[in-house]
């Protein structure tokens, strides 16, 4: 027994307790989160599927373009041997996201131990959904790993080093590429580095790397056209166009005001959607998705002539209702931050997910019926009485964090929960106002907070603590 207590203190002085640093060691941190952001999938005896996985097998190991489909993160699931098992592919995001997860919490917290690591990671997977997100076949895990990648690169890449540098420029860019959203959710991060680099320089504040952050958004965009190009053998970066923010419109009565002002009631019209103005859908989901849904009998995705018709419709309905489209637009931004709960589309996936898998992946067909997920074994309403305060208590702790450095200035501190926040309110302003707000959507990023708040108690178990501000 005294040999046995011996070998564990010496294993705590020299493996929990060594700093995470070197090669072995972080490999080791990677491991040992990943495995626990996969609990949910081993669990679950299958990784997670969303009713868009189908499509996404069918577009990268069918090799067939889907308009409405990022093609890197099909091309990804074909490039994890999708073709033979799932379990690679989210294994792959598992490391991806330890590894970014890793990179920030060496950052922040200089010394942090392999046991703090462990800590935060195991805080992580009880008390947030990220577990839910890292194993599922979806790209929703790279929207935060576009935003701690963003940090990364544009305020601590001069401590990154060559090789680490290159590994999270080129997971950021890949994370970018994942999902047409995370275009603009980077982009409006950068806007507001170069606001802070250049708008208030005479302010001691951080000056972020504007350059690291545009190589990354460069590789994103780059790794979008090649890979549109190796489906289709032409350059772009989108062509899905206007579909989404038209169901959006619709869904907010846009549409349908426009078409009772401009549809005559005999003779020319001047849109093709006239002959629907009385039989429209009330929600984006039911236009896209809905099986008697106008949209798909005037050529949906593939319909260049729709598509460009909704640009004008939308064109116009700006022109004629700039404060309702305001309107419209604030409201779902706002539902869509306050809107997180776990487990969205997180449910027996039969009907519509079944012929791809038959037709793609059918020896993995037998292990996806077993799994809990497609007998309905999942609920969600106990877990999101976890969730969701923690969700809300964590943003409310960012403000806090950031009330915390203002006083003392210390405005290096700030960055981590100033760049989150301001990722949590662009994500939720892109899919509010240019798609319509879900659940999953903020939910996939709401445990960044809960992340910066429990690194900054590594740091200082003082940092929630308010400070009164000089002079007061």
């Amino acid at each position: 027994m005294r040999e046995s207590t011996a070998d564990t203190g010496v294993w705590q002085r020299t493996g929990l307790a060594l700093p995470v640093e070197g090669v072995a060691v972080c490999a080791a941190g990677m491991v040992i989160l990943s495995v626990m952001f996969l609990s949910v999938a081993f669990w679950n005896g299958f990784p997670l599927i969303f009713f868009d996985t189908g499509a996404y097998l069918l577009e990268g190991l069918g090799h067939i373009f889907l308009v409405e489909r990022a093609p890197i993160y099909a091309e990804l699931l074909f490039l994890a041997c999708g073709h033979f098992s799932l379990w690679p592919a989210v294994v792959l995001q598992a490391l991806m996201t330890s590894y970014l997860i890793l990179e920030v919490a060496r950052a922040e917290v200089p010394g942090l131990t392999l046991k703090g690591l462990i800590g935060i990671g195991a805080a992580l997977s009880l008390l947030t959904g990220i577990a839910w997100y890292v194993g599922q076949v979806e790209p929703d895990i790279f929207t935060p790993v576009v935003i701690l990648g963003s940090w990364l690169l544009l305020f601590r890449s001069g401590k990154l080093g060559r090789t680490r540098l290159y590994w999270v420029t080129g997971l950021t860019g890949l994370a970018v590429a994942c999902h047409p959203s995370h275009l603009g959710l980077m982009g409006g991060l950068l806007i507001c580095a170069a606001v802070l680099k250049f708008g208030m320089r005479h302010w001691r504040l951080p000056r972020p790397d504007i350059r690291r952050g545009l190589i990354g958004l460069g590789t994103g965009i780059s790794l979008i056209v090649v890979g549109n190009f190796a489906l289709t053998g032409n350059f772009f970066i989108s062509k899905s166009g206007s579909v989404f923010i038209f169901a959006r419109l619709m869904q907010d009565g846009i549409v349908k005001r426009l078409l009772q002002d401009t549809c005559p009631p005999q003779g020319d019209i001047p849109w093709r959607l006239c002959e629907y103005k009385n039989r429209l859908a009330t929600s984006a989901n039911g236009w896209l998705w809905g099986a008697g849904s106008g949209f798909h009998a005037l050529g949906g995705f593939i319909s260049q002539t729709q598509q460009k018709e909704d640009g004008r419709i939308i064109a116009e309905s700006l022109k004629r209702y700039p404060a309702m489209h305001l309107r419209a637009a604030v409201y779902d931004s706002l539902l869509q931050f306050l809107q997180f709960k776990t487990g969205d589309g997180i449910e027996p996936q039969q009907s519509i997910v079944i012929p791809n898998f038959r037709r793609m992946i059918p020896q993995q067909l037998p292990a996806y019926l077993k799994a809990r997920q497609q007998h309905g074994l999942i609920r969600f309403k106990v877990l999101n009485l976890i969730h969701v305060p923690v969700g809300a208590m964590s943003v409310l702790g960012l403000l806090l964090l950031l009330q915390h450095a203002s006083a003392r200035r210390s405005w290096d501190q700030a960055s981590l929960p100033a760049l989150v926040l301001l990722g949590l309110v662009g994500n939720a302003i892109i899919c509010g106002t240019f798609s319509n707000p879900h659940d999953r959507y903020q939910s996939r990023v709401i445990w960044l907070p809960s992340l910066v708040l429990l690194l900054a108690v590594a740091r200082d178990r003082r940092a929630l603590q308010p400070v009164p501000e000089s002079g007061t």
